[in-house]
């Protein structure tokens, strides 16, 4: 047997690959960010060639750390941003615009339309999303609409349309597979999640060709190899998952009732439901959590648009800290927040509000107000925000919740996982390996390899950094969150 996995783990503003051991122990990273577009207010675009080439720089660049050769390789897994949309030529493989990035709210009033047509509850009862800028379907209909031509290559089947998935297996594939998985399909506005197949209604609604669409694949089976002469031999692709899923199956949270939430740019909250979908009363999404042989495990998320960005806002809008890491220090110099609550709507705010024309705000500030105070809510935000979307979670599913299973970036923040677990009033548990994201995308492909034998045995795998329990009282906890409450209330009501 090979003796190692790569998992190249495409972000929102870095590559990174990360080769496993059997263990599923990280025995070599690298990363590199690239460059982020912003051509107006909203608007936010990738380089797809840039996304290419920063990824193939650190897959190789992870290798020769540990002067790994690829014929010791067992599978590539890949795990990527989710509902960002690049579009290329099949012919010549260049992409016929930026990539569109998830953040984008570019086609906000093409989906006000779509809503005030009475398509909401169609789409929803069909993708278990709700109709918003978020998804890729729109995003399609804009580069169709708006690039010169596009629309007539489209029609004669000149265009193929991916995720960043796709767009990296075409890349590493040479042009043989134009393939997708139904973690990210399920994210696109386009894909029926209960007959697992691109929905004819749906595509006719937007305008999309089906012949620009990519197969859909499960999310663990061999899929096909890399090209010749990209590694020095073929390795097999056997893993895919949008993010947030493969985050869900690197933490282990394999039955119903267990929940992740990953702390990145923004905050992304799953929840595994089990074989059967649930419709969400409270503006969550019903997703599609993986699909291993025939059986498909679906999930409930919740999306914080902004959570870590809000304390690179700190750093580089207000300048109050160098380096994200001070936020910590910074907001512990001071006992509580205030009265300060800082709502960072910045590009409005996700579940279970879902309202694209929020701003951000800071409520509460007086004369004594300090930057510290400002960091402390800043944290705050974050975990306000998580809970929001838990509290959710726990109404629609009716699930007990026992834990939270955290990582990303911020999980590292010991003061901001205490405040997640007196605010939800539940344990927070960080696990030993954080990169839990690439983690899942490297178990999935050894899973279709033979790698691993068993869901069982990648459960085990799983274990305990810390966990953070509830300090704080029910009455406590309850002025805090009305206090949120008020503060969001007057980031969403404000004259236009």
């Amino acid at each position: 047997m090979s003796q190692f996995i790569l998992a190249l783990d495409q972000g929102t503003t870095s590559s990174r690959a990360i080769v496993f051991n059997h263990q599923g122990e990280q025995r070599s990273i690298a990363q590199k960010e690239f460059t982020q577009i912003f051509p107006q207010p909203g608007w936010v675009e990738h380089d797809p060639d840039e996304i290419w080439s920063s990824q193939i720089s650190v897959a190789n660049e992870a290798l020769a750390r540990i002067n790994l050769r690829t014929r010791d390789l067992a599978a590539i897994g890949i795990t990527n941003q989710r509902e960002t949309v690049i579009v290329w030529d099949r012919t010549t493989g260049q992409p016929i615009h930026h990539a569109i990035v998830w953040q984008d709210r570019r086609t906000a009033a093409d989906c006000d339309q779509l809503k005030a047509a009475g398509y909401e509850s169609f789409f929803q009862s069909k993708t278990g999303l709700v109709i918003d800028p978020y998804f890729s379907g729109t995003k399609l209909k804009w580069l169709l609409d708006q690039v010169e031509g596009a629309r007539a290559m489209a029609d004669r089947g000149e265009l193929a349309f991916g995720t960043v998935d796709s767009w990296l297996i075409w890349k590493l594939t040479d042009g043989e597979l134009h393939l997708t998985d139904v973690t990210n399909a399920s994210r696109t506005l386009l894909f029926n999640i209960h007959t697992q197949e691109w929905d004819e209604e749906l595509l006719k609604i937007l305008n999309i060709p089906r012949s620009i669409l990519p197969e859909v694949r499960s999310s663990s089976e061999v899929y096909g190899y890399t090209a010749e002469g990209l590694f020095g031999t073929r390795i097999p692709i056997a893993g895919i998952a949008g993010d947030q899923q493969a985050a869900s199956f690197g933490q282990a949270s394999l039955q119903p009732g267990i929940a992740k939430n990953t702390y990145g740019t923004g905050c992304f909250i799953v929840l595994n439901t089990g074989s059967q979908p649930i419709a969400s009363q409270h503006k969550l999404l019903t997703t599609i959590a993986w699909r291993l042989n025939d059986r498909t495990d679906y999930a409930l998320e919740g999306s914080v648009f902004i959570a870590g960005a809000a304390v690179q806002w700190l750093r580089d809008g207000l300048g109050v800290i160098r380096h994200s890491h001070e936020v910590e220090s910074l907001a512990q110099s001071v006992p509580d927040n205030g009265g300060v609550y800082f709502v960072p709507a910045f590009v409005g705010l996700g579940a279970p509000y879902w309202d694209s024309y929020a701003r951000g705000a800071i409520v509460g500030l007086t004369r004594g107000s300090t930057s510290a105070h400002i960091a402390r809510a800043a944290l705050e935000s974050i975990a306000h925000q998580s809970a929001d979307v838990m509290d959710a979670m726990r109404q629609d599913a009716a699930l007990p919740l026992a834990e939270l299973r955290v990582d990303g970036g911020a999980s590292s923040n010991d003061l901001l996982m205490q405040l997640q677990a007196d605010l939800l009033g539940v344990p927070v548990v960080r696990p030993k390996v954080t990169e839990t994201t690439a983690l899942g995308a490297a178990y999935l492909a050894g899973l279709a390899v033979g790698y691993w034998s068993s869901v069982a045995e990648i459960a085990q795998l799983w274990q305990v950094d810390q966990r953070f329990e509830p300090r704080i009282s029910d009455v406590q906890r309850q002025e805090w969150r009305s206090a949120w409450r008020q503060a969001v209330a007057q980031a969403r009501h404000r004259e236009e």
